[in-house]
């Protein structure tokens, strides 16, 4: 299976806010509008299959020496072929390119974080990511996502 990963255009929002919230529904990522989306384009990446969209994922700034992997996911059908560390990689090189020392998520699956280089960590150390997101999301009082930091110096 040859899957490609390149940025996202505006053409892919619909695919994008597809998976997204197919996930959000699950209670599992945030909800992300389509205007947001297309907003925030420039941060994404997607994951093709044979000219077919099959995963995204997105590198967000929240200082100058921290980003966050998140919108991450892959399509229903596709998953367990490597997509995710395909996309894990990928924004990994983009935060390298950036000079970016340090990754974060906030995840369910940190079994897969952790093969691909992450440790778990306490979620108190990004603040950033506090005043961020978490001040809109539903959990923000009962969170119960693991942290998840991988350092690139």
């Amino acid at each position: 299976m040859t899957v490609t990963c390149r940025r996202a255009t505006l053409d892919d929002v619909d695919s994008l806010y597809d998976i997204i919230q197919s996930y959000a529904e699950k209670g599992i990522m945030l909800p992300r509008s389509k205007e947001a989306l297309g907003r925030h384009i420039d941060t994404f990446v997607i994951a093709e299959f044979e000219g077919r969209f099959v995963g995204c994922g997105s590198l967000f700034r929240l200082g100058k020496d921290l980003v966050e992997i998140r919108s991450l996911g892959v399509s229903d059908g596709y998953k367990g072929q490597g997509i995710g560390r395909k996309l894990v990689t990928f924004l990994t090189e983009e935060a390298k390119e950036q000079d970016i020392p340090k990754i974060m998520a906030l995840t369910y699956e940190v079994a897969f974080f952790e093969k691909n280089g992450f440790s778990v960590v306490p979620k108190e150390i990004f603040p950033e990511k506090v005043w961020t997101d978490c001040i809109h999301c539903k959990k923000q009082h009962n969170c119960d996502e693991i942290a998840v930091l991988k350092r690139l110096d």
